[in-house]
């Protein structure tokens, strides 16, 4: 039943020779990719609003030059990340450039700050696409938390399913997004032109509202809202999953989705501040202003619809990219191997499969709620970008390819503004959460250190040296634990005849009266080897028998001790909660010795 329910849910393996054929368009690598970067979209305006408003409603003014600095910013990475796709056609993500330029240690603190970025993209997605739903449904507000867990295990299955397969599913709600928001800026835009008497323009007091404000609070508004930016580096990551020519295809995508987010930005700050629009718990910005422009018909609907979905599957760009970089870190010995292998789709499941679970976690810690994910959020996206682009630099002085004055200019560009708003936002977040990311990406760090020297110890330790190989056979002896005479225990017994000369059976004795008529059942079948048997005055059949084998051992420290085990298997799934798993306890008693080896003879029952 596993089995039927595993490939129902994700599908039938494929060989390893369909790999080429799982590579994607430009338009599907934009839904897969890109719909981090564009979903930011729906939140990062009202996360500007709500440091504002702090200040009170005529602080909200302010919105309108942090928005454009913020679009500015947008434009200056992707311009860097052309760059990093030109030199790394291979996949140009910030672990891989800050290692090769800037030293290994520097480009774990990268892929640290990545794979904490990535978790967060999930859960912060995840929690802002069920807020869109709760603020057009507010009767579901109570059960967020629930519906984010379950939006969540969708998208795991989805990605589990394969990179052509979760594109297929994603390009429609992404593609749906961007039409309706289009929609509803152009919408707006035309009405504030064309339809008003008069456009509210900026107001010529700014300078003074600033002053009363004060700098701080600026500067902790643009670090919000600088969660606009998350999402822009997939692509460089994700190069190879694109089709032939891969860098030139991957540069075309990422300028795409860069004029697509900071056209749909900039719209709904403007609209915000037209329409007079102020940030509420229960109601999100971007449903206010759909309601404002459409009223509540059906276009307002199909933005509701539409931000939450991209929302929610804005999490697949984590799940493309967060497995990728996992897998690179395993085959590098910094994380665990299993990391590394592709599953039954061609997708690295294991890393999937994690990244859903810890996503899960951290929904639950935090209640499903967006605004105390989100100071935890862009610490980890813009140090990456400012170790890549700091990396770049020294790439260029160092290669010193045609045309490198250009592109040092263009990353030192990048490295120096991305590094400015990770000081902003390490400052201004610290104390509303940002510290935990401070402490965790060392940790991490260390944690992948040491990962590093338990590989390295463990290959020391089994590595094979000296010219001549000791392949003399082992001695081994053979115990074989029986709970009756059986047609398995018979069974089990003639394998351990057919690799022994010295076979032992044992029997625990916990009933006098069973023993008796086992021991009676030996005596009259004649059985070819010696039987022990061990008392369990508390009625334990594991103490005894793990105490005997470790006496065993003790005795005899150069000998292999190899136990067999009797086992039937049942037909129906159901029948094994009707026998006792002894084997697989007995297993879990002894395994660790050294010098214990455990097997299995088994027989499998009639239906």
């Amino acid at each position: 039943m596993p089995s039927k329910l595993r490939r129902f849910l994700i599908g039938d393996p494929l060989e390893t020779s369909q790999l080429v054929h799982q590579r994607l368009s430009n338009y599907m690598a934009l839904a897969v990719f890109s719909s981090d970067a564009i979903s930011s979209v729906a939140y990062a305006t009202e996360e500007v609003l709500l440091m504002l408003i702090t200040a009170g409603v005529m602080a909200l003014e302010l919105s309108i030059p942090i928005s454009i600095a913020i679009a500015a910013l947008f434009a200056i990475v992707t311009w860097s990340y052309r760059q990093t796709i030109h030199a790394y056609p291979s996949g140009g993500g910030s672990y891989i450039v800050a290692k090769d330029n800037l030293g290994t240690e520097a480009g774990l603190v990268a892929a640290a700050a990545l794979l904490t970025d990535y978790v967060l993209t999930v859960a912060v997605s995840v929690a802002s696409g069920i807020a869109a739903i709760t603020s057009a449904f507010q009767n579901l507000y109570p059960y967020r938390v629930e519906l984010c867990l379950l939006a969540v295990t969708f998208i795991t299955i989805a990605n589990l399913r394969g990179v052509r397969e979760s594109g297929k599913l994603f390009s429609i709600p992404t593609y749906f997004f961007i039409v309706t928001m289009f929609i509803m800026v152009i919408s707006g835009l035309y009405k504030i032109l064309f339809l008003h008497e008069s456009i509210r323009h900026y107001s010529p007091q700014a300078n003074n509202i600033a002053h009363d404000v004060g700098i701080f609070l600026i500067l902790r508004a643009f670090a919000s809202g600088c969660t606009a930016l998350t999402g822009i580096e997939a692509i460089s990551n994700g190069i190879p999953a694109f089709k032939p020519p891969e860098p030139r295809n991957a540069q075309k995508t990422l300028t795409t989705m860069a004029m697509v987010c900071i056209f749909m930005f900039t719209g709904t700050a403007i609209l915000a501040y037209q329409l007079k629009i102020v940030p509420h718990e229960t109601e999100t910005v971007i449903s206010q202003i759909a309601r404002g422009i459409f009223g509540k018909n059906s276009l307002y609907y199909c933005v509701q619809v539409g931000t939450a979905l991209i929302l929610i599957l804005a999490a697949n760009t984590s799940f493309a990219d967060f497995p990728r970089l996992a897998s690179i870190l395993a085959r590098a010995g910094f994380m665990p191997r299993q990391m590394a292998s592709y599953g039954d789709r061609l997708v690295f499941a294991n890393g999937i499969i994690f990244l859903g679970f810890i996503s899960c976690i951290l929904l639950i810690i935090f209640g499903g709620s967006t605004h105390r994910l989100i100071p935890l959020y862009a610490v980890g996206v813009f140090l990456s970008f400012t170790m890549s682009q700091t990396g770049m630099v020294f790439h260029w002085l160092k290669r010193r390819e045609p045309g490198w004055h250009y592109s040092i200019v263009v990353n030192a560009l990048g490295a120096l503004t991305t590094g400015i708003i990770t000081g902003v936002i390490l400052v201004t977040k610290f104390i509303h959460g940002a510290w935990i990311i401070i402490i965790f990406i060392p940790v991490l760090v260390l944690l992948f250190n040491r990962i590093r020297v338990h590989y390295k110890q463990t290959a020391a330790s089994l590595a094979v040296s000296g010219d001549k190989i000791d392949i003399e056979p082992l001695k081994t002896r053979v115990f074989f634990p029986i709970s009756g005479i059986t047609t398995v225990s018979i069974r089990a017994l003639r394998f351990c005849l057919s690799i022994s000369n010295d076979v032992t059976g044992i029997y625990i004795n916990v009933n006098q009266e069973s023993t008796e008529e086992v021991q009676a059942q030996i005596d009259m079948m004649k059985l070819p080897i010696p039987f022990v048997i061990l008392d369990s005055p508390y009625r334990s059949i594991i103490r005894p028998l793990v105490n005997f084998i470790d006496d065993e051992s003790r005795k005899n420290p150069d000998m292999i001790i190899t136990l067999v085990i009797p086992e039937f298997m049942p037909r129906r799934w159901w029948h094994y909660v009707l026998h006792n798993q002894t084997a697989m306890v007995i297993y879990a008693a002894l395994r660790g010795r050294e010098n214990v080896v455990i097997t299995s003879v088994r027989k499998q029952l009639p239906k």
